[in-house]
């Protein structure tokens, strides 16, 4: 029976207080994140690592002591093994987790990839829209390790119809619950931000995210905006930001529901700048409501779009090259966006 390893790429998080500095330090470190040689790059990585732990040591403080990140998409990997099992009874299927800046390493997995004895390996990041700094990082890395074995990997599924279910099905049901409490409701799709200058270089990452909310908002007749958190350093980042955007419902008498939409499984940016420190504006100023859907995590729907997905990776007649593809199976980002990896302008065989 043919062996296939299946790996959810992620970005990782401490596990405890004491994993802070060094996460902090293998995130500021990478090529992506920071463009610059070393060792500049590893000075400024060590500078952050130090300056930034003791208010990051708080934030991880506040949801636990760690981040549950690893455990979830363990979570997700079990379901999504289950689900390929059930539907393709011809191939051995293994779902492995590989994170970018905590353990489990890259290096680590490709280690057990071999104890399994794959005859192919395929990646999929857990970051349905694509970016440089998440994506491609993620994927570099691994090829990185992951010597002399052809590799195919999805780039991105932002458009999918079950992906796009799954956001709708979990909007509707919060919309239902509180639409009586709340007569003027705004979504506001919150999803990580990004400096300019990278989307200026012809990352895709904004392009995609719009893209999934038009998706979504086809089945919807509600107020929204996309709007982005977690800005860091002095540098223009996209906006609207998700506070400043909190802040004008308050102003015009809107409550809002926030949707992680860049997001598919708990981490600190949910459960701390969400759910803790925006809340906590929302409180202060005196928004009428203050709602957040549930990340994805092992929703049905979502495991069934991560299925759909591997399965037809799967079934790519790739030869012996790596192929780096868009889940619909051709590219997705229009020319101008010169920083998509994927390889292919028409849409490839299939099995």
């Amino acid at each position: 029976m043919k062996k296939t390893a299946v790996v959810l790429l992620n970005l990782g998080g401490p596990d405890s207080l004491e994993g802070v500095k060094g996460f902090l330090f293998n995130l500021f470190n990478d090529k992506a994140i920071i463009n610059l040689p070393n060792p500049f790059r590893w000075l400024i990585a060590k500078i952050i690592s130090s300056t930034r732990s003791g208010k990051t040591k708080n934030i991880y403080s506040n949801i636990g002591g760690g981040s549950p990140l690893l455990e979830l998409t363990k979570l997700q990997a079990k379901a999504l093994e289950k689900s390929l099992m059930t539907v393709q009874k011809k191939v051995e299927f293994k779902v492995f987790v590989s994170m970018r800046y905590w353990h489990p390493f890259s290096w680590e997995v490709v280690e057990e990839i071999k104890i399994f004895g794959a005859d192919e390996v395929l990646l999929l990041p857990l970051y349905p829209q694509f970016s440089t700094t998440t994506t491609k990082s993620s994927i570099d890395d691994f090829k990185k390790n992951l010597k002399n074995v052809p590799i195919k990997a999805v780039c991105c599924y932002y458009d999918d119809s079950f992906f796009i279910e799954a956001h709708l099905e979990k909007i509707k049901s919060l919309y239902q619950k509180v639409k009586n409490k709340d007569k003027k409701i705004r979504i506001l799709f919150s999803a990580h931000g990004l400096p300019k200058s990278v989307i200026e270089k012809g990352d895709p990452y904004q392009w995609q995210i719009e893209k999934t909310v038009e998706a979504i908002m086809k089945k919807l007749s509600v107020e929204y905006v996309v709007c982005y958190q977690s800005k860091v350093g002095p540098m223009k980042w996209l906006e609207p930001n998700t506070e400043s955007e909190i802040q004008r419902a308050a102003e015009e008498g809107f409550a809002v529901i926030i949707v992680p939409i860049a997001f598919v499984s708990e981490h600190s940016e949910t459960l701390y700048e969400l759910d803790i420190q925006y809340k906590e504006l929302a409180d202060k100023i005196g928004l009428k409501g203050y709602y957040r859907t549930e990340a994805l995590g092992v929703d049905e729907l979502f495991i069934e779009s991560l299925t759909k997905t591997t399965l037809k990776l799967s079934n790519l007649r790739a030869g012996s090259k790596d192929v780096v593809i868009s889940s619909g199976l051709k590219r997705a980002c229009p020319k101008q966006f010169c920083e998509c990896i994927n390889r292919y302008k028409e849409s490839l065989d299939v099995k």
